[in-house]
C-alpha cells in the first residue's frame, strides 16, 4: 500500500456528497461549530491518532484551508487508510454549510 494522498478540489468533492463517503472535518470543535459541511463528522486533528474508521472506506479529510487536513492524511495513510486531502478547505467550500 502506497503512502501516497490523493488530491480533490473542493468543487469535486462537491460531486461526491451523494455517495458513500466519510467526510472527516479535522478542526478544532469552535471552528466546526461555526459552520461544516453537513454530512462531515469532527474528528480534530489533535485526536485523530484514536480514530477507528472501516479501512476500505471512501475517505476525504479537510479543514480551514488544507493545511491541517494534509498532516490528517499524512496521519490517517500512516494508520493504513487510503485518505484524500480536499485541497483549499472550507475557505474554498461553495457549498451549503450548517452550524450548530
Amino acid at each position: 500500500m502506497s503512502n501516497e494522498i490523493n488530491h480533490i478540489s473542493t468543487d469535486e468533492l462537491a460531486t461526491k456528497l451523494n455517495d458513500n463517503i466519510t467526510l472527516i472535518d479535522v478542526r478544532e470543535p469552535a471552528e466546526f461549530a461555526a459552520g461544516h459541511i453537513a454530512q462531515a463528522v469532527n474528528v480534530p486533528l489533535s485526536t485523530l491518532a484514536s480514530y477507528e474508521g472501516n479501512k476500505d472506506e471512501e475517505l476525504y479529510v479537510f479543514c480551514r484551508s488544507g493545511n491541517r487536513s494534509q498532516q490528517a492524511a499524512n496521519t490517517l495513510a500512516a494508520m493504513g487508510y487510503q485518505p484524500t486531502n480536499v485541497d483549499g478547505g472550507i475557505l474554498n467550500w461553495h457549498g451549503e454549510v450548517v452550524s450548530d
